[in-house]
């Protein structure tokens, strides 16, 4: 019942609508494994989880340790560059190794895929339980409480990314672990668009017949959040939160491209490319690798948020083209 009246009052709502959660994982399964590039998509983000908790079996696999120096495999005449075709690949380094240093790429690529990918999931998880939070106290608030949150969530929205967390970055001790303070950083500061999402589902919710009969039965604010609201927030929450991963694993690469993100050794994808912008023409690999896994990452989490958006919500349009023809939405 619950779920019907969240669905007739919120018709044609828009992309993230205050629609109830849809009524099964089996539901949701139907609707996605239409389109197949969100099942493409699925498949590469989890061969790239996998390979992110797999990087110390993948590394004694290959033999190699991502923090060791090889010297004898830098040719130190031509200014470090790697010795052997290829940057150096062979049947010890898969992927060659590094300029001046001679590390394995294949071990540190696949430990970086740890960092990059730990670092968007734990920021994503801390801007999602501020902006829950925030949001659903801001809507279910009196006039005051709404207006203080409101405004200070505006602040956090208006805040530059980049900017703050580079100036708060700077200023943490250097023995605070880095990729933990990255996941803080991004979380603390970019809380804000997912609690002015929240709150606007909130205030839409609370004047349904549900939420109303909830509070004249003398429930207590944080019961009627907990049983009524939440379940019915969840489809918004879920898909911003698979859009926001994307783009934290782009942040957490810029700053370690901008050299306050996570240091060495501790190897980073963003890191490895500050480190070979001087690299490109000697040892192209150097910079393709990284950059490449970047891609990768940023396009099958993008395209696989979209197709969670989609399947979450039918009546929102898919904001890509690819595997979401006529066809298939009729299907869905």
């Amino acid at each position: 019942m619950t779920e019907a009246l969240v669905a007739s009052e919120t018709a044609g709502a828009g992309a993230l609508t205050a629609s109830a959660p849809v009524s099964g994982a089996r539901q949701f399964w139907r609707r996605l494994r239409t389109r197949r590039a969100a099942l493409v998509a699925a498949a590469v983000v989890a061969l790239l989880v996998l390979v992110a908790l797999g990087a110390p079996l993948l590394a004694a696999l290959e033999g190699q340790d991502p923090n060791t120096y090889h010297p004898h495999l830098i040719d130190s005449a031509r200014g470090g560059v790697p010795v052997g075709p290829l940057g150096g690949i062979s049947a010890e380094h898969w992927l060659g190794v590094e300029p001046q240093t001679g590390r394995d790429l294949f071990t540190r690529l696949v430990y970086g895929a740890r960092v990059s990918l730990g670092v968007a999931l734990a920021a994503t998880l801390v801007q999602v339980l501020l902006g829950v939070t925030v949001g659903i106290a801001a809507g279910l608030g009196n006039r005051w409480v709404d207006q203080i949150l409101s405004r200070a969530t505006d602040v956090i929205v208006a805040l530059p990314l980049m900017i703050l967390a580079l100036a708060l970055m700077a200023i943490v001790p250097a023995g605070f672990p880095r990729p933990v303070l990255v996941a803080l950083v991004v979380g603390l500061v970019a809380w804000g668009g997912t609690a002015k999402i929240v709150r606007a589902q909130t205030i839409t919710l609370k004047e349904l017949d549900f939420v109303a009969a909830a509070r004249l039965s003398g429930w207590p604010t944080w019961k009627i959040a907990r049983r009524e609201l939440l379940p019915s927030l969840a489809a918004p929450v879920i898909t911003y939160a698979s859009l926001l991963v994307p783009t934290n694993v782009t942040v957490e690469a810029a700053l370690s491209f901008l050299g306050v993100g996570v240091k060495p050794p501790t190897p980073s994808w963003g890191q490895m490319l500050t480190a070979a912008d001087v690299w490109y023409q000697a040892a192209p690999q150097y910079l393709l690798l990284p950059a490449g896994a970047l891609f990768v990452t940023v396009f099958a989490l993008t395209v696989l948020g979209d197709g969670v958006r989609t399947a979450l919500d039918p009546r929102a349009a898919s904001r890509l083209s690819i595997g979401t023809g006529r066809k298939r939405e009729a299907r869905a």
